[in-house]
């Protein structure tokens, strides 16, 4: 049976009762042996045995031949080898595994205690080289499909300050530099960088290029400090972009967040595959929830186009939800006060767009503090079909974390909500939209029965009808179009890897 795995206390006890038989009853050993040996003796396994060594000996085999009683010795000599792997060498595998992964999370709170402890020395030497009271951060991008990737970058950028001010590209001057519009339009795109809870204030409608008097306009009328980019190269014409501002002092760079990118999301989504899913989650809806604390990612690889009608994956990067990550993520999570009115609303949350930010503030307006619950990628799968979910459960966990609205996460959220569930979790109001991704198996759709019958549940009005199936429409509608930027973007960034660990073409697939 796929999946079967033998307990681990099997053998032990197997070999335990052998031992004490034959320690407590000798007798009724020696009778099996020599009943086993009878056997292997007897005038059938003796045809059986001439007829194999006929065999061999017409393959050519050379003499001498085993016969049953050599091949008996053999195959318990096996199956002894195979339990001491069992018992000795496995369990010590195992031992020294255990040991390295403590020994390895200790050494990443340590890591993760001396970066917090250098972010806040930087910050207070920016503070104090500022001569006032908050360092204001400028960062400015597409931020198309918005992603955990643009979160994080918001993060790095605000840690070098204390105001993050974000400048959002129009979609006119994002056609005019690109040839063809963003996914998503600029009221949505604004959307969902001003939810992001990394950032302060949001600049609507900025150019693509950014023009060296732009670029000045923007530090004065905003009173920025420091302008903050990639630490990837921006030219445009052969001319660095921000050349003026490190001229002046005033650009700082961050780390690329590797591993994930928007090129991947829409491989996906136009690839349909499935590799990112994690099922290694529990399968019954939720009967096991795991903290924000504790939850761990294998990050999938991106894409690798080989071809516009084969593709194929290989790693390029992966991008680890450690520890640390997790953390800077839900650092600010607090467990809700005394007396506060909690709501719960659940959901997919892929693909997290500005639809799901605008619902969740509504739901945080119910009341004091706002649960988000999030399926696993087994459960969306069987929801939705297909490929879905786009985003793995890890992903999608770290874009709700960055949303402003949420004050927690359940991960692995359960399918239906009990009594038991509410009690435990103090919930005040269930929350649920009027728009979402439809159901392929409509034996699952959601009932909220319980909520329901206690007067708890409450309907919100999606003002936004935006959902996954719109926006992998509007890529469909262009495939050929994202098909050959899929294969360009792929392609550059399996070179940016390659240069960045010293791997040739060869040696990456």
């Amino acid at each position: 049976m796929a999946g079967f795995k033998v307990p681990g206390w099997v053998l032990p006890v197997l070999l335990g009762c052998i031992l004490a038989l034959w320690n407590f009853h000798p007798l009724l050993v020696t009778r099996a042996v020599e009943a086993v040996y009878d056997l292997l003796t007897s005038a059938p396994v003796k045809e059986l045995e001439n007829q194999v060594h006929s065999l061999l000996e017409k393959m050519g085999v050379p003499r001498p031949y085993p016969d049953t009683i050599d091949c008996a010795f053999v195959g318990v000599g096996m199956v002894l080898s195979f339990s001491m792997y069992w018992l000795i060498i496995r369990n010590w595998r195992r031992r020294s595994r255990k040991t390295l992964e403590d020994h390895l999370d200790k050494v990443l709170s340590k890591v993760e205690l001396l970066q917090e402890e250098l972010e806040r020395l930087n910050r207070e030497e920016l503070l104090a080289s500022s001569g006032k009271g908050e360092v204001r951060i400028f960062m400015e991008g597409a931020f198309d499909l918005m992603h955990y990737g643009h979160m994080n970058a918001f993060r790095l950028g605000r840690s070098l300050g204390t105001y993050l001010i974000v400048g959002v590209n129009s979609s006119d001057s994002i056609t005019e530099s690109k040839g063809f519009p963003p996914v998503m339009s600029d009221e949505e795109r604004c959307s969902a960088v001003r939810g992001c809870r990394f950032v302060d204030q949001v600049v609507e409608r900025t150019p693509y290029v950014m023009s060296p008097e732009y670029l000045d306009m923007i530090v004065e009328k905003y009173n920025v400090d420091y302008v903050v980019h990639g630490n990837d190269p921006c030219l445009v014409d052969g001319k660095d972009v921000y050349a003026e501002v490190k001229r002046r002092g005033k650009f700082k760079y961050i780390p690329r967040t590797e591993g994930v990118s928007t090129t991947d999301f829409v491989g996906r989504m136009l690839l349909c595959t499935s590799g990112h899913h994690d099922y290694e989650q529990p399968d019954d809806g939720g009967a096991l929830h795991k903290s924000t604390e504790k939850l761990m990612s294998r990050g999938r690889s991106i894409s690798r186009v080989s071809s516009e009608k084969a593709f194929t994956y290989h790693p390029s990067s992966r991008f680890n939800t450690k520890m640390s990550v997790m953390r800077a993520f839900s650092k600010d999570i607090i467990q809700p006060p005394a007396g506060a009115k909690i709501v719960y609303m659940d959901g997919a949350w892929d693909m997290f767009h500005n639809g799901h930010i605008q619902i969740l503030k509504h739901a945080r307006e119910l009341g004091d503090y706002l649960i988000v619950g999030i399926y696993s990628d087994k459960v969306v799968n069987r929801y939705r079909g297909s490929n879905f979910p786009i985003l793995n459960l890890n992903e999608r966990v770290l874009s709700v974390l960055g949303c402003e609205y949420a004050d927690d996460v359940l991960i692995d959220a359960p399918w239906d909500i009990d009594r038991d569930m509410i009690k435990s979790l103090n919930i005040d109001i269930v929350a649920h939209g009027t728009i979402h991704d439809a159901a392929t198996n409509p034996r699952l759709q959601k009932s909220y029965q319980v909520p329901k019958k206690l007067g708890i549940y409450r309907e919100i009005t999606s003002e936004c009808t935006l959902t996954v199936s719109d926006i992998i429409g509007r890529i469909n509608a262009n495939r050929s179009r994202y098909l050959s930027k899929l294969e360009k973007k792929s392609k550059a960034e399996q070179e940016y890897y390659d240069e960045r660990y010293g791997r040739d073409n060869e040696t990456s697939k």
